[in-house]
């Protein structure tokens, strides 16, 4: 081969290094995602900034998507504005904040007295819950895809030990979701705050009671040097799922590769959050214990209570259309999974 021909050749492979270069920079995505939770918020914001490690590191590169802290872009209550208007492409959330826009978007964040995380994951993928999600969120210009998971919350913190109905009544207590309308009618004031937000409150007696997350999330954010009786189960977060939302716009500009980047790694996300979540709930009540907290479990009697207001409550809600649409398949399908999970599984009592 002659000095010139090397050349060429050298020049040529130089010329595609670039085309390819570039190429690989048109494909390219870099995006912001303002989060409703702080990165160091075991879970809740950990889970988020897993999101934008595990989507660079699976597409080599080509795929950015910012963690922004709460209030970096704009505040956390306001990002599926931020997200609808593309003032920014996605954020890291759970449905459930949303119900001032759109209250069917509660039954995909939490349901009271509702789904186990295996029934409900069921239902969003094989039951209609995902094409029914999409439904109510594409009518805002967002795409969302179920991100995380948690199992049961706990159900609250109080100052004072709750015996009785009675005991709830006149209580100003921060709540979420579908959960607040529940304890509205037993007669609590409920308010929804960030969760930067909710220790100032408590200490300052601006609310009297909360309830946030699980064990291990609420230990990270200081209530039991306040509030001295921790109740649980989570009647009304049996399981939570978060969500990614994005622009929509932002969305179907994705090739159906990069789409399926980030689905895989929603679905791990679920998974890793899952087990993780599992794992750290009982070293963490021990040390909730050792602050000198009472850890109490609510009687039959008012977990009763609880379900007769829960059942009013979707009484009201179903008037919505959309809402009663999205209860009608959630319903139906957990009448089905029953002859499964009744049967299935181990319950309390078999073995005595």
């Amino acid at each position: 081969m002659t000095l010139s021909s090397i050349a060429r050749l050298a020049g040529a492979t130089v010329l595609a290094a670039g085309l390819a270069t570039g190429a690989a920079s048109a494909q390219s995505i870099n995006w912001d995602m303002q989060s409703t939770y702080p990165s160091s918020l075991k879970q809740l914001g950990s889970l988020g900034v897993r999101i934008q490690e595990q989507l660079k590191t699976v597409s080599g590169g080509q795929i950015n998507v910012k963690f922004q802290e709460p209030g970096a872009i704009v505040p956390a209550l306001e990002a599926f504005d931020a997200v609808a208007s593309g003032a920014v492409q996605a954020a890291w959330s759970t449905p459930g904040y949303w119900i001032g826009k759109e209250p069917a978007l509660a039954l995909f964040a939490a349901v009271p007295f509702g789904p186990s995380a295996g029934e409900y994951l069921a239902w969003m993928k094989f039951g209609g819950g995902q094409q029914l999600m999409d439904e109510v969120y594409a009518k805002h210009g967002i795409k969302s895809l179920i991100c995380g998971l948690i199992a049961p919350e706990a159900s609250g913190w109080f100052r004072k030990e709750i015996n009785t109905v009675d005991d709830l009544k006149g209580l100003k207590m921060r709540f979420f979701g579908l959960g607040a309308q529940v304890m509205n009618k037993m007669g609590v004031s409920t308010q929804l705050l960030a969760g930067g937000d909710i220790f100032p409150a408590l200490e300052l007696g601006t609310i009297d009671a909360t309830e946030f997350s699980m064990p291990a999330i609420d230990l990270n954010l200081g209530f039991y040097q306040v509030a001295k009786h921790y109740y649980l189960p989570g009647w009304h977060q049996q399981t939570t799922l978060f969500d990614l939302m994005m622009n929509k716009d932002e969305w179907e500009g994705l090739s159906d590769q990069q789409k399926a980047i980030f689905q895989t790694v929603c679905d791990a996300n679920v998974a890793y959050g899952f087990a993780e979540g599992e794992a750290i709930q009982f070293s963490a009540l021990k040390e909730i214990e050792s602050k000198g907290v009472t850890i109490h479990r609510w009687s039959p009697e008012i977990l009763k209570a609880l379900k007769a207001a829960w059942d009013e409550v979707i009484a009201e809600q179903t008037k919505n259309e959309t809402f009663a649409k999205v209860w009608a398949s959630l319903s139906e399908f957990r009448a089905n999974y029953r002859s499964w999970g009744d049967r299935g599984y181990l319950r309390a009592g078999d073995l005595d």
